[in-house]
């Protein structure tokens, strides 16, 4: 045990940190300026991770939290701390990784971009049955015989069969709240199981929520196994509470993990999808479909993207890791031609729907790895790009990719990231051919640590 130690910044995955006997000490649910008690859980040779016993002092900068479940959920960590306060975080932690992976010295980082809404911006979330409810800390230290009770609500960070049950999220606007409860009180009152992850014995599994600024909602049930009565008993009552869904779909999962996309989902109500407007364009979201979870902030996301491109009306692109297609699309107007690349075959069809749908013309989609599609006969074929827009997962681009990058020699790469750090790690690999010449943070996730990132790299000259 630690005692009354000074918590003096923030790391750059979110967690707080101290310093003590010459190591480092990183913990949760902390602020700068904290004066606080930490139980060691492990111990590593330059630095020690655990948890808060006890506050002896607050930060200046703390302010209250306003979700109930801050503390226990994994979700909005950083709610104690202001939002300015946050953004001034997210800011350094991309300059730091610029700095210290990306070995590149930036003269001026644009001010990070803030979400306008802090709370009730996500268009999605997964929520999870379980039949017995993880106890908070105040119930637990009750020291009292309390009967198990079921669960629909969230993971507890780190632990995949342990859920607590959630009684209001800021995360995402109505009717995502009024639908989970709304589930949980029917499947309660009718008998209906509750999954229990270790067992495997339960029915009902997953709920999942997606909303769009069209004012269109889709509801997907994941159930262990079928069972006709009690599906329909639960679907029925759901399609007539909420008239506002417009897609109501099931699916049947006896695996032993959550993940649908390997699956058939099928419709019970409405459309098998929602639809997400911008700048006119619209975009058909299915079950399956990535689209930016918090659609506002997508929007100037994706203006700096086409800002970055400079695009004149008579450039090929490459949109590496296309997902659905959006940015292609969104800068379509602007290029010759966009071709868009994605390992997902299902992401893909979507994009070509959604240009079918929005009239484009001018884009092509193809689906595979794309360490294996940019090679010498695809270029012979589709022309080498002028313009190159990455915005790969989190684990940032391989580094076949990158040098086929370097082999295709655009005169601009713009390169979105959610990952600082593997986006530093990517710049330094094209840094041969490319100088770093603009970076602009932007922030898609109040209160957590995570922020997005767009860098435009230009081609060095001769």
């Amino acid at each position: 045990m630690l005692e009354k130690i000074l918590i003096e910044d923030i790391a750059a995955e979110g967690k707080a940190l101290a310093r003590v006997d010459n190591k480092v000490v990183f913990t949760a649910f902390a602020i700068p300026g904290d004066i606080v008690d930490i139980q060691i859980t492990q111990k590593r040779k330059s630095y020690m991770e655990g948890y808060i016993t006890q506050y002896h002092e607050y930060s200046a900068l703390r302010t209250d939290a306003f979700c109930e479940h801050f503390g226990m959920c994994g979700g909005c960590k950083w709610q104690s701390l202001p939002y300015a306060e946050q953004l001034k975080f997210k800011q350094r932690q991309v300059s730091d990784q610029l700095k210290r992976i990306g070995r590149v010295n930036v003269d001026e980082i644009s001010p990070i971009i803030g979400s306008e809404k802090t709370m009730y911006y996500r268009n999605k979330l997964e929520f999870t049955f379980s039949n017995s409810r993880w106890l908070t800390n105040e119930e637990i230290a009750l020291n009292e015989d309390i009967p198990q009770e079921p669960a629909l609500g969230f993971h507890i960070p780190g632990m995949f069969d342990k859920v607590f049950d959630v009684k209001n999220c800021y995360l995402q606007p109505e009717p995502s709240n009024s639908i989970r409860l709304e589930v949980r009180k029917f499947a309660l009152q009718h008998g209906l199981p509750f999954y229990n992850i270790r067992s495997r014995e339960g029915f009902l599994r997953n709920l999942i929520i997606r909303t769009s600024s069209t004012g269109e909602v889709m509801a997907i049930f994941a159930f262990f196994h079928d069972d006709v009565e009690k599906r329909e008993q639960l679907l029925n009552h759901i399609k007539n509470g909420f008239p506002q869904i417009t897609s109501l779909l099931y699916v049947i999962n006896p695996k032993a993990n959550d993940t649908i996309n390997d699956l058939d989902i099928i419709t019970y109500s409405g459309n098998d999808y929602i639809l997400e407007t911008m700048e006119g364009l619209k975009f058909k979201i299915g079950p399956k479909s990535f689209y930016q979870t918090n659609s506002e902030q997508a929007y100037v996301l994706y203006k700096i993207t086409r800002e970055f491109a400079g695009l004149t009306g008579k450039e090929l692109v490459f949109d590496l890791y296309t997902g659905t297609g959006t940015i292609a699309q969104f800068i379509a107007k602007n290029a010759h031609k966009v071709i868009g690349i994605e390992y997902v075959p299902e992401a893909i069809e979507d994009a070509k729907l959604n240009s079918t749908i929005n009239g484009i013309s001018n884009v092509g989609f193809f689906a595979g790895d794309i360490k294996n599609i940019l090679v010498d006969s695809f270029f012979q074929e589709h022309g080498f790009p002028d313009v190159v827009i990455l915005d790969p997962p989190r684990a940032g681009i391989h580094e076949d990719v990158a040098n086929a990058l370097l082999q295709a020699n655009p005169s601009r790469i713009v390169y979105v990231s959610c990952n600082p750090a593997t986006q530093a790690r990517d710049v330094a690999l094209l840094s041969l051919k490319y100088k770093l010449v603009r970076v602009q943070p932007i922030d898609m996730f109040p209160h957590t640590h995570h922020v997005e990132n767009v860098v435009l790299l230009e081609r060095l000259l001769p």
